[in-house]
Protein backbone atom coordinates (compact mmCIF):
# COMPACT_ATOMS: atom_id res chain seq x y z
CA UNK A 1 0.00 0.00 0.00
CA UNK A 2 2.30 2.87 1.20
CA UNK A 3 6.03 2.08 1.01
CA UNK A 4 6.67 5.31 2.71
CA UNK A 5 4.79 4.04 5.75
CA UNK A 6 7.15 2.53 7.97
CA UNK A 7 6.88 -0.14 10.82
CA UNK A 8 7.08 2.02 14.45
CA UNK A 9 5.78 -0.51 16.79
CA UNK A 10 8.91 -2.08 19.01
CA UNK A 11 11.33 0.28 18.09
CA UNK A 12 14.17 1.60 20.69
CA UNK A 13 13.63 4.36 21.21
CA UNK A 14 9.94 4.74 20.57
CA UNK A 15 7.85 6.09 18.03
CA UNK A 16 7.91 9.95 18.09
CA UNK A 17 4.39 12.08 17.40
CA UNK A 18 6.34 13.33 14.29
CA UNK A 19 7.19 10.13 13.07
CA UNK A 20 3.41 8.81 14.21
CA UNK A 21 2.46 11.98 12.22
CA UNK A 22 4.45 11.68 9.46
CA UNK A 23 2.89 8.19 8.34
CA UNK A 24 -0.83 9.44 9.45
CA UNK A 25 -0.24 12.17 6.74
CA UNK A 26 0.70 9.02 4.06
CA UNK A 27 -2.36 7.38 5.16
CA UNK A 28 -4.18 10.15 4.35
CA UNK A 29 -2.43 11.09 1.16
CA UNK A 30 -2.85 7.30 -0.08
CA UNK A 31 -6.67 7.56 1.11
CA UNK A 32 -7.80 10.73 -0.17
CA UNK A 33 -5.93 10.62 -3.63
CA UNK A 34 -4.41 14.10 -2.60
CA UNK A 35 -0.90 15.43 -2.15
CA UNK A 36 -2.18 18.99 -1.03
CA UNK A 37 -6.03 19.55 -0.84
CA UNK A 38 -8.09 22.10 -2.12
CA UNK A 39 -8.67 24.95 0.44
CA UNK A 40 -12.70 23.25 0.33
CA UNK A 41 -11.32 19.77 1.43
CA UNK A 42 -8.28 21.25 3.52
CA UNK A 43 -10.60 21.31 7.01
CA UNK A 44 -11.73 18.13 6.49
CA UNK A 45 -7.85 16.59 5.78
CA UNK A 46 -6.47 18.19 8.34
CA UNK A 47 -8.99 16.55 10.71
CA UNK A 48 -8.34 13.21 8.92
CA UNK A 49 -4.89 13.38 9.86
CA UNK A 50 -5.32 14.04 13.37
CA UNK A 51 -7.39 11.59 14.45
CA UNK A 52 -5.78 8.66 12.40
CA UNK A 53 -2.66 10.13 13.79
CA UNK A 54 -4.73 9.84 17.58
CA UNK A 55 -5.63 6.14 16.50
CA UNK A 56 -1.98 5.34 15.31
CA UNK A 57 -0.20 6.72 19.24
CA UNK A 58 -3.27 4.92 20.86
CA UNK A 59 -2.27 1.84 18.83
CA UNK A 60 0.90 1.53 19.41
CA UNK A 61 0.95 2.28 23.38
CA UNK A 62 -1.60 -0.73 23.59
CA UNK A 63 0.06 -3.28 21.80
CA UNK A 64 3.01 -5.19 23.60
CA UNK A 65 5.24 -8.20 22.37
CA UNK A 66 7.91 -10.82 24.65
CA UNK A 67 10.26 -9.95 21.25
CA UNK A 68 13.31 -7.63 22.27
CA UNK A 69 13.24 -3.81 20.73
CA UNK A 70 14.76 -3.65 17.49
CA UNK A 71 17.51 -0.75 16.95
CA UNK A 72 16.44 1.67 14.24
CA UNK A 73 20.44 2.38 13.12
CA UNK A 74 20.65 -1.68 12.75
CA UNK A 75 17.09 -1.32 10.63
CA UNK A 76 18.20 1.33 8.63
CA UNK A 77 21.57 -0.40 7.12
CA UNK A 78 19.77 -3.02 6.76
CA UNK A 79 16.87 -1.19 4.54
CA UNK A 80 19.38 -0.01 2.99
CA UNK A 81 21.58 -3.06 2.16
CA UNK A 82 18.39 -4.45 0.89
CA UNK A 83 17.62 -1.10 -1.33
CA UNK A 84 21.64 -1.50 -2.74
CA UNK A 85 20.72 -5.10 -3.46
CA UNK A 86 17.90 -4.32 -5.54
CA UNK A 87 19.20 -0.72 -7.29
CA UNK A 88 23.27 -1.13 -7.40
Amino acid sequence: MCRNIKTLFNFEPPATREEIHASALQFVRKLSGFNKPSQENTEAFNRAIIEVSDAARRLLNSLHTQAPARDREVEAEKARERSRARFG
